[in-house]
């Protein structure tokens, strides 16, 4: 948090090659910050930070207009073409506690394609990379971003039917955070008011966590 008439929130996108974490990184920041490109390899190969502007519109406090900003930590693909496990995991650990050690993580996003399915071998990699850098109440902090919404939709399924078919290791998982998923359209993410109804979601996931926060450094 900043100044009282300003919020902050810090966030990280984590998942495997070519689900979309830069992509959704970018919608999130309303910027184009991160490179995103179809690719035979991974194309993400250390942390970054990007900022968004002040963003107006989503929160009141004490019933006054509050602005908010996004910070957003992409991160290598887990696995990667070119890295070893360890390597991103401890590149990720290096990047959280340098960018978000003063203020604490809010929230973790797991990135996965909504138009391909989920299968256990590939959930494990990226949550227990997710277990090993949030520890044990990685639940409480972590969401799951759907991309590619928008291919789910061409081929017939709104967010209810889809559910409805989705393996029992993407059911399982949405359980474990507590339901807390976002389908990301990724044609339209780019559209204010598309990326504004992604944020609010993102935000009342806060709310319901007290707006707490992970990996801050205490001040001794």
């Amino acid at each position: 948090m900043a100044e009282s008439h300003e919020m902050t929130i810090n966030l990280v996108v984590l998942g495997k090659t070519q689900t979309g974490k830069s992509a959704a990184g970018n919608s999130l920041l309303g910027s184009s910050d991160f490179e995103s490109r179809l690719s035979p390899s991974s194309v993400t190969t250390c942390c970054s930070l990007g900022r968004s502007g002040r963003i107006l519109g989503l929160i009141r406090r004490n019933g006054c207009e509050s602005a908010l900003r996004v910070r957003v930590l992409d991160t290598p693909s887990y696995p990667h073409s070119a890295l070893s496990k360890e390597q991103v995991r401890d590149m990720v650990r290096a990047a959280l506690a340098r960018h978000f050690g003063e203020e604490g993580l809010h929230l973790a996003l797991l990135v996965l394609r909504a138009d391909l399915p989920l299968c256990p071998d590939e959930s494990n990699d990226t949550v227990q990379l997710i277990q090993e850098l949030l520890g044990p109440t990685w639940k409480d902090f972590t969401a799951v971003l759907l991309t590619h919404a928008d291919k789910a939709e061409e081929a017939g399924y709104n967010e209810k039917t889809y559910l409805h078919s989705a393996s029992s290791t993407l059911l399982s998982l949405l359980s474990s955070v507590q339901h807390k998923y976002i389908f990301l359209d990724n044609h339209n993410s780019v559209i204010k008011e598309e990326r504004n109804i992604v944020l609010r979601k993102l935000l009342n996931f806060l709310r319901k966590n007290n707006y707490q926060v992970l990996l801050k450094h205490s001040k001794e």
